[in-house]
């Protein structure tokens, strides 16, 4: 049998399939730089990360985080900041005393089949 001849689009090995994964949680300050993530590097091929800051929090709450471009998030109390980046690999929150709200974070994993 020829390679291209087994009905993978002329490829010898099917195609990778991509895995989405969500992972969601709440906070409350204080915290300073609390990891609520971590992954290997090459674990993931992109992700989306997003806070959202509580309208009765007092202060502004970030987020970081390593990927492509770095993760920078900012939200005002009552305020969402979300990013898409690719290849992350860790992500925290820091959040000041009676700061609360929530994190969500949807992942992309390339699987080979």
């Amino acid at each position: 049998m020829m390679c291209g001849s087994n009905g993978f689009s002329g490829a010898c090995c099917p195609p990778a399939q991509i895995l989405k994964e969500e992972i969601c949680g709440n906070f409350n300050g204080p915290l300073t730089a609390e990891a609520v993530w971590s992954a290997p590097i090459g674990g993931y091929v992109s992700g989306t990360f997003q806070i959202f800051n509580s309208a009765s929090s007092p202060a502004t709450v970030t987020a970081a985080g390593t990927s492509t471009p770095a993760i920078a998030l900012s939200a005002d109390p009552g305020n969402t900041d979300s990013q898409s980046v690719n290849n992350p690999t860790d992500f925290s929150i820091t959040a000041g005393e009676g700061d609360s709200g929530t994190y969500c974070i949807t992942l992309y994993k390339r699987v080979l089949a």
